[in-house]
């Protein structure tokens, strides 16, 4: 009895008590938001305008509730950036708007049934003293849940791109230019130059940039050619941007080069040049060992010539002394 009752405590203990009753899970909210006409969603992935100082438009969103029942979204509008892979976000909503999310007025909330579409109208008006050029900013749907004691926002929205009337200047400055050797052990193996640059949008409108690399020698001869491409940058933002140039033989002092072309009609190629050293260390320590093995050889070579000279100077005095005996 008293091995039975020890039995029983241990698989109380190891197993956990199931709940009286179970709580479903809330299903899952998706939503879509996208730019509309009054009469519905009209195709277009973002809103692009042209506009001028002072001038007030009205565009639509639409936001589309995939879910059965009635959900309520915030709206919220924010200045919009460029992520370093290169896509498109708008600030956090606790973080201060200043240039085109204050542009935007929409208002707070909309309530939107279940699988139905709700087309939402919203104005931007444009500063009257607006600086030439874009202005990017974003509008989302948002909702807020809770995790634990953490409140998490989940939003879906898009871009609105907004360029402000007047003198275009498109400049991807290029700064911060580096450029390293790497060199294999293998002598008969050429090396790789790895160029890394900060490039940064001078103008006043988005841009990227076709980036050439050059890499040669001081005499020109051994050049190698490369692309370092720039992806689109906001106005004030950098992105560093990277490249490997294959190919590259050692050959003392070299310069590297990479000049930027923005993507932008009129827009002035801008170039930096730095200096690199590179030191053939393989290919100089296969000249030292070929140089070593002939001087060993000759070495050798020498010595076993001696040794025969010595053989047959010895061979004739025997000779010799074997005449005269």
């Amino acid at each position: 009895m008293t091995r039975f009752l020890a039995v029983l405590v241990a698989v109380l203990l190891a197993v956990p008590l199931a709940p009286s009753a179970a709580h479903a899970e809330p299903a899952t909210l998706t939503w879509s938001v996208q730019p509309a006409t009054a009469a519905g969603p009209d195709g277009r992935r973002w809103i692009e305008l042209s506009l001028d100082p002072g001038q007030t438009v009205t565009e639509h969103l639409a936001v589309r509730n995939f879910g059965d029942g009635e959900a309520v979204f915030a709206l919220k509008a924010a200045d919009g950036y460029l992520t370093d892979k290169g896509r498109f976000n708008m600030l956090q909503s606790d973080q201060t708007s200043k240039d085109g999310g204050t542009w935007i007025d929409v208002q707070k909330e909309v309530r939107v049934g279940g699988n139905a579409t709700t087309v939402v109208p919203f104005t931007i008006t444009v500063p009257k003293d607006a600086a030439p050029g874009d202005h990017p900013a974003g509008i989302a749907a948002t909702v807020t849940s809770a995790s634990g004691t953490v409140a998490v926002e989940s939003r879906v929205g898009f871009r609105v791109m907004m360029r402000a009337t007047g003198a275009i200047r498109a400049e991807v400055a290029v700064t911060g230019l580096s450029a390293v050797y790497e060199q294999p052990w293998n002598p008969f193996s050429s090396g790789t130059v790895t160029v890394k640059y900060t490039a940064t949008n001078k103008g006043n409108v988005a841009a990227g940039g076709a980036g050439a690399v050059a890499v040669s020698d001081l005499t020109g001869l051994a050049g190698r050619d490369g692309r370092a491409d720039v992806a689109e940058i906001f106005p004030g933002d950098s992105r560093t941007v990277e490249t490997r140039i294959g190919g590259v033989w050692a050959l003392g002092p070299m310069s590297a080069n990479v000049t930027v072309t923005p993507s932008v009609e009129g827009g002035v190629p801008m170039s930096a040049d730095v200096t690199l050293w590179t030191v053939p260390w393989p290919q100089l320590a296969l000249v030292a060992l070929v140089v070593v093995l002939f001087l060993a050889y000759r070495a050798i070579a020498r010595r076993r010539r001696r040794y025969l000279e010595d053989l047959l100077a010895r061979a004739r005095d025997e000779g010799r002394a074997e005449a005269r005996g």
